[in-house]
């Protein structure tokens, strides 16, 4: 007598009313779930004048550091301009607050304070609900209507190990490890989907299930107050302190141009070393 375990055959009623449902709505809520996500979110908010003011003095001075070793600006006025960013950050003219008062004690700026990293925090917290919801109400609506179905048969062996992945709220310890239950089945086009909403929708795409997995509700909010808003002061201090040291490594790229040009077109012999 065979040992083998007994075969299975499947109604195409449960292709047609079970298994092709699932899949069709799990890829409907990916991309509704994605246009969803881009019409909540805010455009970013313009930065004062001030603040773009403040940046672009930081910038200013990475790049004359950048290019200090050859750099095209003369002597004389990568000195004074050096000399001007130095005295700047140091009385605190480019901080959009104003000058730093000397009495008041130095404190980190409070993100709690900042209209920006609120906003920041606030389209987190809608994001990871519009992410999470559905998912919660796609697993009640497959636990309810459609709890115990067997869907399909895997055409791959597998090994034991997969049977508690594949078969989900079936308790049946004589099924071969190939069928799939439907809540197993909602979890494979969990993660499975992701390819094809890369496919339909790009790659930064906000349709991606796996996120969810990784990500917690007040992820964002964690990032936007280890990540804004920066300490501008110390910032310009440390600034400060590079554009000193960056004054040694001093060179002007045009220094000896002419004879450089000269030799260059045989006009002058060339150096003997």
């Amino acid at each position: 007598m065979s040992n083998s375990p007994p075969t299975l055959y499947l109604d195409p009623q449960i292709r047609d009313w079970v298994l092709f449902p699932i899949t069709f709505v799990m890829i409907l809520v990916g991309l509704l779930r994605h246009y969803v996500v881009i019409l909540l979110q805010s455009p970013p908010k313009k930065l004062s004048r001030a603040g773009i003011r403040e940046q672009r003095a930081l910038v200013r001075s990475q790049v004359l550091r950048a290019t200090s070793a050859r750099s095209p600006i003369p002597p004389a006025h990568y000195k004074a301009l050096s000399q001007h960013l130095i005295d700047s950050y140091e009385a605190g003219t480019y901080l959009k607050d104003g000058p730093p008062k000397n009495d008041a004690p130095s404190s980190p700026p409070n993100p709690l304070t900042d209209p920006a990293a609120m906003d920041s925090m606030m389209a987190g917290m809608k994001t990871q609900m519009v992410m999470m919801v559905p998912q919660m109400i796609m697993m009640g609506w497959i636990n309810f209507f459609f709890q115990g179905f067997v869907l399909i048969k895997l055409p791959f062996p597998l090994t034991l190990g997969f049977k508690s992945m594949l078969q989900r709220g079936i308790e049946t310890p004589d099924m071969h490890v190939r069928w799939v239950s439907s809540l197993s089945w909602y979890f494979l086009n969990f993660f499975g989907l992701n390819g094809l909403y890369r496919l339909l929708l790009g790659g930064d795409n906000s349709a991606d299930s796996s996120r969810d997995m990784m990500t917690t509700p007040f992820a964002s909010m964690g990032a936007a107050q280890l990540g804004q808003p920066q300490d501008f002061a110390k910032l310009f201090k440390a600034e400060r302190d590079n554009l000193e040291f960056s004054e040694g490594l001093y060179t002007w790229i045009g220094e000896d141009i002419d004879s450089k040009v000269l030799r260059k077109y045989g006009k002058l012999s060339p150096r003997s070393d």
